[in-house]
C-alpha cells in the first residue's frame, strides 16, 4: 500500500472519529437533531414462474439442501441481482473514462 493511500486512510479516521465525537456531544441536545424519518419495509412481491421451470428449481433446492424451493429461489436471485449490478457499475466505469 503505498503512503498516499495510508494517509488518506487515517485521514478519513480521523474524521470518522471528529463526526464521532460531535454526535456523543450533540446525542443530548434536542434541537441539534432533525425529525425522526419513518421507513417501512417494502412489501413481498408474487413471482409466477412456468411449472416445469418450479419443477427443476425445487430439484436443485433439494440438491442444495435448501429449507424450501422459495429460500432457494430468494438465495439465487439475489446473487444474480448482485453480479448484475457489480457489471452495470464496472460497464459505467468504463463508458465514463
Amino acid at each position: 500500500m503505498s503512503t498516499r493511500k495510508k494517509k488518506n486512510k487515517k485521514a478519513a479516521a480521523l474524521d470518522q472519529e471528529a463526526i464521532d465525537r460531535l454526535v456523543i456531544s450533540q446525542s443530548d441536545d434536542e434541537s441539534a437533531w432533525e425529525a425522526a424519518i419513518r421507513v417501512k419495509r417494502s412489501k413481498p412481491a408474487s413471482l409466477s414462474i412456468p411449472g416445469e421451470l418450479a419443477a427443476r428449481a425445487a430439484f436443485l433446492a433439494r440438491l442444495h439442501r435448501e429449507a424450501g424451493v422459495d429460500k432457494w429461489v430468494e438465495r439465487v436471485l439475489r446473487e444474480r441481482v448482485e453480479l448484475e449490478e457489480v457489471a452495470f457499475t464496472e460497464a459505467k466505469k468504463r463508458l465514463a473514462s
